[in-house]
């Protein structure tokens, strides 16, 4: 992929005394309503702007009116990356999101070694003109899942949207519900699992539970699940991370001694009956406030036919 570089735009104006004692970033956005708030907000933050000749980080900044700004606005960056003409599961759309069912087997973004075939990809196809400020012309996700997860993925259309999103999941006010099959008849039926997790020092590439203060690297990661279905040997449990770290479930799980089917990182390496080329883990439902008018909306995904199978099986088997 390749990156064009492009000068950094410089603006300068002077706010009209009417602005006296109001905050910097609503004042901004008043006098250029060309960036939303949000966007004035990061190029505060980001020591793009100065009052009356000096940066300030504070948003909040009161103002007394007549003050000069000038504002650094950075580039629109095209990384050339490639529209693909694939499918989309959308199951909510307006003009700020998208929330796109993901299936499994898919990477959410582009790497050195993938640069085709992702959910990027193919929403560059289906929306060519999401906007962008300050970053790359490219979908907003808000978050991601591993390649081999199924299930809800939020796309914010424009800039204000995608900060809008991600305060809420910064403030971890979303509501995330993960479907999972894990190995074994899961005790207790519900809990909370409170292990912080780090990367594995005996495996790089993996994540781990690290025992408190031996690492500093390692950051707190809290797990609620409870049993929707036991099974002989297996039991379906209904996740809500409630923080966001890396594979966290998956570690989670396997943690307590009940790894989910067919995870084989974290997982069991024993054969099953379940033979499935991804783990069984499926991102069902997501609760969160739209941008638009800040109403609460649950989005909710099925499980894939692949996992459902599975289910339809050992139920009647049971």
């Amino acid at each position: 992929m390749t990156q064009e570089t492009l000068p950094d735009q410089s603006i300068e104006f002077t706010l009209d005394d009417v602005v006296r004692g109001d905050r910097l970033d609503h004042a901004l956005a008043l006098a250029k309503p060309d960036f939303s708030r949000m966007q004035w907000q990061r190029l505060i933050q980001e020591k793009r702007v100065t009052v009356n000749g000096r940066i300030t980080t504070k948003t909040s900044l009161r103002l007394n009116g007549g003050e000069r700004i000038t504002a650094v606005i950075p580039p629109i960056v095209d990384t050339g990356l490639i529209a693909e003409d694939i499918p989309l599961d959308i199951r909510y759309e307006d003009r700020d999101i998208l929330v796109v069912n993901k299936p499994a087997g898919m990477i959410t973004h582009p790497s050195q070694t993938d640069e085709l075939g992702t959910l990027v990809n193919a929403i560059l196809y289906h929306y060519p003109d999401l906007e962008g400020i300050g970053g790359e012309r490219r979908p907003g996700i808000v978050h991601r899942l591993d390649k081999h997860t199924s299930g809800l993925i939020v796309v914010a259309r424009n800039d204000r949207a995608l900060w809008f999103m991600q305060e809420q999941f910064k403030r971890r006010t979303i509501q995330k519900k993960y479907l999972a099959l894990v190995e074994g008849q899961i005790q207790p039926p519900a809990a909370l699992i409170d292990a912080p997790i780090g990367r594995d020092p005996n495996n790089r590439k993996k994540m781990a539970v690290i025992p408190p203060n031996t690492s500093a690297l390692a950051r707190s990661a809290r797990t609620r699940y409870e049993t929707v279905t036991q099974f002989d040997n297996f039991s379906l449990v209904a996740c809500a991370p409630l923080t966001g770290r890396t594979h966290q479930i998956r570690v989670h799980l396997a943690y307590i001694g009940f790894p989910i089917v067919c995870d084989h990182i974290y997982g069991r390496r024993k054969k099953s009956f379940v033979d499935l080329r991804r783990h069984f883990l499926h991102a069902a439902e997501l609760t969160f406030k739209r941008p638009c008018d800040n109403t609460e909306l649950t989005i909710t995904a099925e499980l894939p036919p692949e996992l459902q199978s599975i289910i339809d099986t050992l139920t009647a088997s049971s």
